[in-house]
């Protein structure tokens, strides 16, 4: 709940900024009449997904905080709907709101007049009547599935447009060449800079341009003029022939591939990762010809990319938790018997999570890791404690009641003191407190229940490798491996033994240092200069 929310706007191609600011004024005033908990609202015309078309807007919607008004945000979005759905604005507009008040959101989905929508697909390929096809199609399907909102795509063919076509054989018997007709285009109709007029130490630029009444429609074009080679100007009447014609406003690209954006906001208590993948069924039921492809954008390719990341991240914690804990214990199996708590925690965490009536999201995600830890700390002071009490001489069975029952105080205070600390998350409210609360209930509920797996579980884990590595099997591959290390310990120092062989028969040898006869005497002799030497 971001105290917050926006009301996406699209009208027909060709309508003006000023209709479109007209239109987004009067949803904007009806919201903040009819929707419960409104604080203010921003309306920003022309400027809505980022292509400044004129006739593209959306309504920024605040709402009071949440401790100040009595429905969530959620619920608020669900009445604009319904408010919009009675049809009070010109049927041929095309608007909808979505979670998320503000519209240039990094993460939003992408342009495709659902404002921040959470869901995002693009189809990319060549032809644009294809694109235009398939992203028809695409979106009235979704359109069927009550679990969406919204629907819309980024490409719209509707735009009015005036083709100019040049006579080029008439053209060129009058000396007026194609470049000329642009030129003049440009300068009557847009307009072209000629000088620059200077008053005191401010300098303004002279645009020349024809008058409004003289490029409002189609036939007034026909009275535009352009100079020949001849010497006199030449109507345009004799030159040109106008066409009218739709075409697209713009067209976005993707690795220099056309593309349309569907975009789509989800049902309340909708999942997104089921939504995402119901859109990329429907998309496969298109049969794209050859050369046509989709994928995710926006939000929804950052959701697969946390998805991705948080997979990594629980395999590398598997990874570095069983190379510590096998240098910790000096022992390959004991790792093995801690870690296996881990994975039966995740079913009692899914647990308290439905029981509480949560969802599972990134913040549950991060509730597992911290979740992981706990888990793994309490089966270490069961496991490290009774090899201890094996170690000074008990006999095993009695060293596993022995440890729990001492370590079953500190097990007990962690336990406490961790649920005790999540509380004030989960009982919490105002800004924020949903996310905190999905780690809350997560932890304290998957904490509580993994105290009785710690208690049973871990030391019937650790009875059952015991016994299996005094077994046959393990004393076989115990032996395998013994042997592996013994030949590859053999065939390192053998390696290293030719290595320094080899680095020694490359030393360059030195000359003897020649012997210096020195007079024998008793000292001498003493030293063993002389051993032959007798008396004096």
């Amino acid at each position: 709940d971001e105290s917050g929310f926006s009301v996406s706007l699209r009208a027909p191609q060709g309508t003006s900024l000023a209709a479109t600011q007209s239109v987004l004024e009067r949803v904007a005033r009806d919201v903040r009449e009819q929707i419960p908990g409104v604080e203010l609202t921003l309306v920003n015309a022309g400027g809505f997904g980022g292509g400044g078309q004129p006739n593209q807007g959306n309504v920024s919607v605040r709402l009071r905080p949440v401790k100040e008004r009595e429905f969530s945000q959620s619920e608020l979005i669900q009445k604009t709907r319904d408010m919009i759905r009675k049809r009070k604005y010109p049927k041929e507009y095309i608007i909808g709101a979505s979670g998320g008040s503000s519209i240039g959101s990094a993460i939003g989905g992408g342009g495709g007049g659902g404002g921040s929508s959470s869901l995002g697909l693009f189809i990319s390929g060549p032809d644009i009547n294809k694109l235009d096809e398939y992203s028809n199609k695409l979106v009235e399907r979704i359109k069927k599935d009550e679990n969406f909102r919204d629907a819309d795509r980024s490409l719209r063919l509707s735009s009015p447009e005036v083709r100019i076509i040049i006579d080029r054989q008439r053209a060129a018997d009058l000396g007026v060449r194609a470049g000329d007709v642009a030129q003049a285009l440009n300068t009557l109709a847009a307009g072209a800079r000629v000088t620059t007029y200077s008053e005191g130490s401010d300098q303004y630029d002279v645009v020349v341009r024809a008058g409004e009444e003289f490029r409002r429609t189609r036939e007034n074009l026909s009275n535009f003029t352009v100079a020949s080679s001849t010497g006199g100007p030449v109507g345009w009447e004799k030159l040109v022939r106008l066409d009218e014609g739709d075409s697209p406003a713009s067209i976005d690209r993707l690795n220099r591939q056309r593309q349309v954006t569907i975009s789509a906001s989800l049902a309340p208590n909708g999942s997104e990762a089921d939504a995402l993948v119901a859109v990329q069924r429907y998309a496969q039921e298109l049969n794209l010809e050859q050369g046509y492809r989709t994928g995710v954008t926006g939000q929804s390719k950052e959701l697969q990319r946390a998805n991705q990341s948080f997979m990594l991240a629980f395999l590398l914690s598997f990874v570095f938790m069983y190379l510590i804990l096998a240098a910790q214990f000096e022992s390959f199996i004991h790792p093995v018997t801690i870690l296996l708590t881990l994975p039966l925690s995740i079913p009692f965490a899914l647990l308290s999570t439905l029981i509480a009536g949560q969802r599972l999201n990134i913040f549950s995600a991060l509730g597992i890791l911290l979740l992981f830890g706990i888990v793994k700390k309490n089966a270490i002071l069961q496991i490290d404690h009774t090899n201890e009490l094996r170690s000074h001489g008990m006999e095993r069975y009695s060293a596993i009641l022995q440890a729990n029952r001492d370590r079953l105080r500190p097990i007990l205070m962690t336990t406490i003191a961790l649920v005790a600390g999540m509380v004030p998350l989960i009982l919490g409210s105002g800004a924020g407190a949903a996310t905190n609360r999905s780690i809350g209930v997560l932890v304290v509920g998957g904490q509580s229940l993994c105290l009785l797996l710690t208690l049973l579980a871990v030391p019937v884990f650790y009875s059952l490798f015991e016994d299996a590595k005094d077994s046959r099997v393990w004393g076989y591959v115990g032996d395998r491996f013994n042997n592996f290390k013994g030949g590859a310990g053999r065939r390192l120092a053998d390696a290293y033994a030719g290595a320094t062989a080899s680095l020694s028969r490359r030393r360059p040898k030195v000359a003897p240092t020649p012997k210096v006869a020195r007079p024998l005497t008793r000292q001498t002799a003493k030293d063993g200069y002389a051993d032959n030497v007798s008396g004096d």
